[in-house]
């Protein structure tokens, strides 16, 4: 199992429009960076992830799980990027800033803090289970 990180102006898509799709989930289009999209290509049915809200708020908010590997992104006239889908898991019961992240000596080698840019990122198995724990989860999915 791998753990991920999806970045979403919540304008946009916020976690409460994931949270409406249910068990459907919901295709993770428009993605237009390489290493974005290599890295949905790694994820496999059953990985894990959270949904961060970018611009204002940084911080991450919930979980959501993959749900559909890669395939072609509709949305991308010129066919090079593709979409997986996710599903909402569960809430992070206290909502986790990127201001936190940075403070956590532990999480210093993290994506998040590192390339903040970067829309869907992988989260190490230690950086997962220490901001479940921040976030007020008895245990990490």
């Amino acid at each position: 199992m791998a753990y991920w990180l999806f970045k979403s102006e919540p304008s946009t898509w916020s976690w409460e429009d994931q949270k409406k799709k249910g068990k459907k989930g919901e295709p993770w289009n428009g993605v237009r960076n390489y290493q974005a999209n290599n890295n949905m290509k790694a994820m496999k049915k059953g990985d894990y992830g959270f949904f961060y809200h970018s611009v204002n708020e940084k911080r991450i908010v919930g979980i959501v799980r993959v749900i559909g590997e890669h395939r072609p992104d509709p949305t991308d006239e010129k066919g090079r990027f593709g979409l997986v889908d996710i599903e909402a898991v569960e809430d992070l019961p206290n909502p986790v800033t990127l201001e936190d992240v940075k403070k956590e000596p532990a999480l210093h080698e993290m994506v998040l803090v590192n390339n903040s840019r970067l829309s869907v990122q992988p989260v190490r198995e230690d950086e997962w289970k220490l901001i479940c724990k921040m976030g007020g989860l008895k245990k990490a999915p």
